[in-house]
């Protein structure tokens, strides 16, 4: 039998929008956040329990959170009372206003529409395995292109046991293949439900479409919808922001708000490598309906997932985030940080164009993010892998037979030339073995 707070969640779905209803797991139907229970007493208590509230897992002192001098006397700078106690399940009131504020300033294709409150996640992962366990059943499918973040087999494939369908990334003429992808959507005509991964600027390849090219995918996922299929579509925007060349300089997520009622648009970002802050693990999770009760009824099973696993997020990193995002210099500091990452970018780019490392290899396109990946010529990408780390103490990453990806986000740029010369010498040793 169902929570009966779960089945009134399930029942203003389907009034709402009863194709998203259908779009959840059977752990989607019957998660619930608790209205009643501990959470629900120690809020109610910290709104009226004036004299002695006995409620919170906390220890205080003289009504501050209790706290060791050796932790404090290093955050003094904030009060006890930001970092100390649990955060809300949902994230920090303010941080999540801010985050939504920041959303739609830079996404301009938002306006008008209607979106949740961006709920606080242990960064992007989290986010994502939020989206796998509400939306994701055996033999359900989910479809990425065949140049992935690998976390996306452990989330979707080994967690929730989704089938994975993958689709080339890039068409003959190195554009975005988004024939390929509503191939791989209609095909799940006789399923009648599909999650979609869009993960740009793309994780390895450090690729963004273009305009032209973001419009097809959003035709391709609006065709699907209208074909029959319930398609939750996922904007992984873990390097938003990174967008050095002429491509798309906003999330689809905006795009694909409200383009159709069997499409579920979701965007999973965060501040983790949008404000350089990889180990504060800070992220969201955002939704779009026109039916702001389908928001309620989304953000409540949110919160029940984040409950039953994380209970909720490290409130000091939050604090931290918050205060970044309200500094009168944050958008000086984040812009030079951009252009140095975009000099970094231009400077590979002009190394292989160069001419200077002959025909040993071919590059996929990339115009964003951190990241860009050779097509190797003639050599195995995990052999010439091994012997350039041991040879010449250079760590890249093998993917697949003849793919290297190579992170320009953490070399200096004046050390990539070097960096390069290597790669190249590592090809030519193995060429002559």
């Amino acid at each position: 039998m169902l929570n009966p707070l779960a089945a009134q969640l399930n029942e203003s779905l389907k009034a709402g929008n009863a194709h998203v209803y259908e779009m959840l797991s059977k752990l989607g139907q019957e998660i619930y956040f608790p209205k009643e229970g501990i959470l629900s007493q120690s809020a109610e208590a910290t709104s009226h329990a004036k004299k002695y509230n006995a409620t919170i897992g906390i220890a205080t002192e003289q009504g501050i959170p209790m706290h060791l001098t050796a932790i404090q006397e290093k955050l003094s700078a904030f009060a006890p009372k930001d970092l100390y106690p649990y955060a809300p399940p949902a994230g920090k009131p303010d941080l999540r206003a801010a985050w939504l504020a920041k959303m739609i300033e830079e996404n301009p294709s938002l306006a008008g529409k209607t979106v949740s409150s961006p709920i606080v996640t242990n960064a992007l992962t989290h986010g994502l395995s939020i989206v796998a366990d509400l939306f994701v059943d055996e033999g359900d499918a989910v479809i990425y292109p065949d140049k992935n973040w690998e976390n996306y087999e452990l989330t979707f494939g080994i967690r929730r046991h989704g089938e994975l369908v993958n689709y080339p990334l890039f068409t003959g003429n190195m554009t975005f293949n988004s024939d390929g992808l509503r191939e791989a959507l209609l095909a799940q005509k006789d399923k009648g439900k599909a999650v979609v991964l869009l993960n740009f600027p793309n994780n390895p390849t450090g690729y963004t479409p273009g305009p032209a090219e973001g419009e097809a995918i959003v035709a391709a996922i609006k065709e699907a919808a209208e074909a029959g299929i319930n398609v939750v579509a996922v904007t992984d925007d873990a390097y938003f922001g990174l967008f050095f060349e002429d491509s798309l300089k906003e999330s689809l997520f905006g795009k694909l708000a409200d383009i159709h009622p069997r499409v579920l648009a979701v965007k999973v970002d965060g501040a983790t490598k949008e404000e350089f802050v990889w180990g504060f693990r800070v992220g969201f999770i955002t939704y779009a309906s026109q039916d702001t009760n389908v928001l309620a009824a989304l953000e409540q099973k949110t919160l029940g997932i984040i409950r039953a696993t994380i209970s909720s997020g490290p409130h000091p990193s939050q604090t931290f985030v918050l205060d970044a995002l309200k500094s009168p210099d944050f958008a000086a500091q984040k812009e030079e940080k951009f252009h140095i990452m975009k000099g970094r970018a231009n400077k590979v780019k002009s190394l292989l164009d160069s001419g200077k490392y002959g025909d040993v290899w071919e590059y996929y396109p990339f115009n964003s993010g951190y990241f860009m990946c050779l097509k190797l010529k003639g050599v195995s990408a995990e052999e010439l892998r091994s012997h350039l780390i041991h040879q010449y103490g250079v760590g890249t990453i093998a993917l697949g037979e003849h793919d290297l990806r190579i992170a320009f986000s953490c070399i200096d740029e004046e050390y990539l030339e070097d960096l390069f010369d290597l790669v190249y010498q590592g090809v030519r040793d193995l060429q002559q073995k």
